[in-house]
């Protein structure tokens, strides 16, 4: 199996190529050749989260040997995880809450941050190269950190973080400009998520910057990333044969999953999930107040000109959703000269709406519901009170989404997927369950345990004594010469 590009049939090569290359050249994304992939169900039911991980990254990345994938999945998840299961499920009234929270930094980006450097070692390793992987990655909180992590003191390697100046949690914001290691540079960008990640795809395309890089690649570590990507569908898999163990469900029953997302990358997993085999009855999209995909999943008209909402739940907080480009190629059986036009119209008006039977189709798997934030924080407290569960705020829009769908008179089985540690927003957390509003945020971290009980991670412990080391603060306009010299620099 090789990957091909979303926009053109030019770009093919084999999967770890692709992800040494993050972006394709026509600025499309890797998507497989083809989805004749199947995951045999029945040979993991007593798998563990590691034994799932080698095959399904396996099947999906076939030009790595098995003791290629075994040992990027071994260096990946092992004590850096707080919980042996690596994802752990929790049954709740409404199903079940899949929590992603339990790596290195309190979030799922580690699923796949904490793996995806040793794919792009071994990457390098199988083309013999020693060259310079610069990694530019946008953040809207939590992939800044789980890649800063991830890829610190990584040979061959350096990584450069930007994220929105105001849009991220104090926590977070903390977390990415405390990171240790040689390799590693944060810079906060003075405008939104949906700028940085501009600023980096055109950055992979930029005559100044390529012509800066003189024995320096540049990739990504952000969804767009097929490296990143795959190794997401695990968590799908290892979820629904825990529950069938468990006896939550029977085995083949079909499950709803409920996914707060916001670049459309942690959804598209499932979707892939899905289509290896994956007995899966709908995906739900479920958005904040920054709710451009439920627009377009109802109406089939993407429109990115709409004010621009900092909430509580700041990951979410993108009208640009990179990934739903995977999606528009797969529905349309593979017309990359519509979704190039699609992405064009995108680019220059900030629009574009798909066919009527292009929508049915996109309906037929995912369904979509938002939340503002008074929704949000009820969701937070209601749980609290009625279950003494506590999630975060992006797990909450997903809790609310559930119930609106409830609410319709859907009842199958549905497992929620939990993002990040309620701990990485524990000031906004602590309000919706408390009378307690301390200013600092680990003042507020404190306070949340003495009231729950519930640990913080060790990861989140530390920070309020390490020493700050980044500080740069750059105008979006900035961004392309501030990475053309930053690769001027890697090429000494």
């Amino acid at each position: 199996m090789r990957y091909i590009s979303t926009r053109s049939g030019s770009y093919s090569m084999p999967s770890h190529q692709a992800v040494i290359q993050g972006l394709c050249p026509d600025g499309g994304l890797f998507v497989p050749e083809d989805l004749n992939i199947r995951i045999d169900l029945d040979a993991l039911k007593d798998a563990s989260y590691q034994e799932i991980a080698e095959v399904v990254i396996g099947a999906f990345f076939p030009d790595y040997t098995q003791e290629e994938i075994r040992q990027c999945v071994y260096g990946a998840y092992d004590s850096k995880f707080d919980d042996a299961e690596i994802v752990p499920v929790t049954p709740f009234s409404n199903g079940a809450i899949m929590e992603l929270w339990h790596g290195p930094t309190s979030a799922f980006k580690d699923l796949a941050l904490t793996i995806l450097p040793h794919l792009l070692t071994t990457a390098y390793a199988k083309e013999q190269r020693d060259d310079t992987v610069a990694i530019l990655t946008a953040t809207s909180g939590d992939t800044g950190k789980a890649a800063l992590s991830g890829f610190a003191d990584v040979p061959h390697t350096h990584i450069t973080v930007f994220y929105p100046v105001n849009g991220v949690s104090d926590i977070q914001k903390r977390q990415m400009n405390t990171s240790r290691g040689a390799n590693v540079n944060v810079v906060a960008v003075e405008g939104n998520f949906d700028d940085c990640q501009r600023m980096v795809k055109t950055a992979c395309a930029d005559a100044t910057v390529k012509a800066a890089c003189n024995g320096v690649t540049i990739s990504s570590a952000n969804s767009i990333n097929i490296g990143r990507l795959v190794p997401q569908i695990v968590y799908y898999f290892s979820t629904y044969l825990k529950l069938v163990r468990d006896g939550q469900i029977k085995d083949r029953e079909p499950v709803t999953f409920v996914v707060p997302t916001g670049n459309f990358g942690d959804i598209f997993a499932g979707y892939l999930a899905a289509k290896a085999g994956l007995p899966v009855k709908n995906l739900i999209v479920a958005s904040n107040d920054n709710n451009v995909l439920t627009d377009f999943i109802r109406t089939g008209t993407y429109d990115r000109n709409r004010p621009f909402h900092e909430t509580i739940s700041p990951s979410m907080d993108i009208l640009i959703s990179s990934n739903l480009e995977r999606l528009l190629y797969f529905a349309s059986n593979g017309d990359t000269a519509m979704v190039a036009s699609l992405m064009k119209k995108l680019s220059e008006t900030g629009t574009y709406t798909v066919s009527q039977e292009l929508l049915h189709t996109i309906q037929s798997s995912f369904k979509a519901y938002w939340c503002d934030q008074d929704a949000c924080r009820k969701a937070i407290a209601d749980l609290y009170e009625r279950e003494q569960i506590l999630i975060d705020p992006h797990t909450a829009v997903a809790v609310s989404a559930l119930e609106q769908y409830r609410a319709e008179g859907n009842q199958e089985y549905a497992v929620v997927l939990s993002t990040a540690s309620p701990y990485k927003f524990a000031r906004d957390v602590l309000a919706c369950i408390s009378t307690d509003q301390p200013e600092d945020a680990f003042a507020a971290m404190r306070l949340l345990k003495e009231r729950t009980g519930l640990s913080i991670p060790q990861g989140l412990t530390e920070l309020e004594s390490l020493p700050v080391r980044f500080q740069t603060v750059i105008a979006e306009a900035d961004g392309i010469s501030f990475i053309a010299r930053e690769m001027k620099e890697l090429s000494k």
